[in-house]
């Protein structure tokens, strides 16, 4: 078994689950993992307690070469025991599958960039230019305890012109073979609580009653009901050319008043490709979470709902608000809005050298050089080093048992799993475009 894989196994045992709360997570189990299999302590960075990123900046050969960064994370999300076939956090190997919470998010990255990334930690590789390797916390809560806080308040540390993180992606079939996707940008986080008041009082005898249940569930109704608007970016219209499919439903996938029946004729082969498309052309809006009232016999005076929003680009909190109290129709007189997450969706260019490199490195490995650009609907901390000008991206090797709709269903899903070979074949990329970047 390879050095990735053992170290992947190791990192899912570590169970650094990240609930939302600012207790979990602890991260430092894995910032302990990580230092041990590299031999060297590097710089750890804690603004919560067991909230741990660890970094490392090693000093390129040529001042005149650009700076690499890799910023995989450490914590991943719960899981329930109950409805996996095995231990999420066991890491069983079976047929060739890791299985465990975090295989595919993004445990399976962070064991690869970590292996290749350490010739040059321990100071066996030197780089051409300056190489980050940041391992950090609280990526699936929003980055608050991790690339946020190094970003803002550790830039000297972690600054880079070019970064990759996740997410990385199984081929897709093209008209001339099989494409590695590589995720350019992401949509924009606008996570929103809602909030509803009302008047305490018996249950026994709820006629007339003010209670604010009542009012978040109309509300919540209306956003259930009403449709989203749609935008047809130009990195869609670029992801579906390159796609296998009949140029009828490309044309429907890139017309924003045929999207939406086109996506209903994707969910009746492959559901979840669709609800991929779906995201990928709309503002969603997802309400998750309810909390109401103190007990079952006493009417609810406040209510809260957890709303997930993600937004394409040229979309801001003005845009989500309007629609929200549009979608809520007169229930939206009863209801405060309370942003939580506020990120505008950004994008980087294809036009870069890191792409030629991720290319040629493709090529060395596959036997080919086909790149397409993916929009993650998810968002990642990749979303920070872009706001400062930082060119990011996503990308990593699987192999063909694991197809790109399919990859899509394990995310924060059961009986999350991945390959051996495809942890190998992600750490072969690494370490072909560390070899090769900034090197002319």
């Amino acid at each position: 078994m390879s050095q990735t894989v053992e170290l992947l196994r190791a990192l899912i045992r570590n169970a650094c689950v990240n609930d939302g709360t600012p207790e979990s997570g602890q991260e430092m189990r894995s910032v302990a993992t990580l230092q041990e299999f590299f031999g060297v302590d590097g710089e750890v960075f804690e603004p919560m307690p067991g909230r741990q990123s660890l970094v490392y900046r090693i000093p390129g050969s040529d001042p005149e070469a650009p700076s690499l960064a890799l910023a995989p994370h450490l914590d991943v999300v719960p899981a329930n025991l109950s409805t996996w076939s095995v231990d999420p956090f066991e890491a069983r190997i079976i047929d060739d599958w890791v299985y465990g919470r975090g295989a595919l998010d993004m445990l399976n990255v962070t064991a690869a960039m970590a292996v290749a990334a350490k010739p040059y930690l321990t100071g066996e590789i030197r780089p051409a230019g300056d190489l980050v390797f940041a391992a950090v916390a609280d990526e699936e809560s929003g980055g608050k305890y991790g690339a946020r806080a190094l970003v803002e308040d550790r830039w000297d540390l972690v600054r880079a012109d070019y970064l990759l993180t996740e997410v990385a992606y199984p081929s897709l079939p093209g008209a001339e073979g099989n494409m590695i996707p590589v995720a350019t940008g992401e949509k924009g986080p606008f996570w929103t609580v809602l909030r509803t008041a009302g008047t305490p009082g018996h249950g026994s005898a709820p006629y007339g009653a003010d209670n604010a249940l009542e009012k978040m569930t109309a509300a919540l109704h209306g956003l259930f009901q009403s449709e989203t608007p749609v935008a047809i970016t130009p990195e869609w219209r670029d992801f579906v050319a390159s796609l296998q499919i009949p140029p009828e439903l490309a044309a429907d996938l890139t017309d924003p008043e045929r999207v939406d029946g086109a996506i209903d004729h994707l969910a009746l082969e492959d559901p979840t490709f669709a609800r991929y498309a779906h995201a990928a052309t709309h503002l969603t809006v997802s309400p998750n979470r309810i909390i109401a009232g103190t007990k079952a016999n006493t009417i609810a005076d406040a209510a809260r709902a957890e709303v997930d929003i993600r937004a394409l680009p040229g979309t801001g909190r003005n845009d989500v608000d309007v629609y929200l109290n549009k979608a809520m129709g007169s229930a939206s007189d009863h209801v405060e809005l309370e942003p939580v997450m506020d990120f505008e969706a950004n994008f980087s260019s294809q036009q870069s050298d890191l792409w030629e490199v991720i290319a040629d490195s493709v090529e060395a490995i596959e036997g080919h050089r086909r790149l397409v650009p993916a929009m993650m609907t998810v968002v990642t901390d990749a979303r920070f080093w872009r706001a400062k000008g930082t060119i990011a991206y996503g990308v990593g090797l699987f192999d063909d048992r694991m197809a790109f709709s399919e990859m899509l269903a394990l995310f924060h899903g059961n009986d999350e799993r991945v390959s051996v070979t495809s942890v190998d074949k992600s750490t072969a990329l690494y370490a072909e475009i560390l070899g090769r970047f900034g090197r002319t």
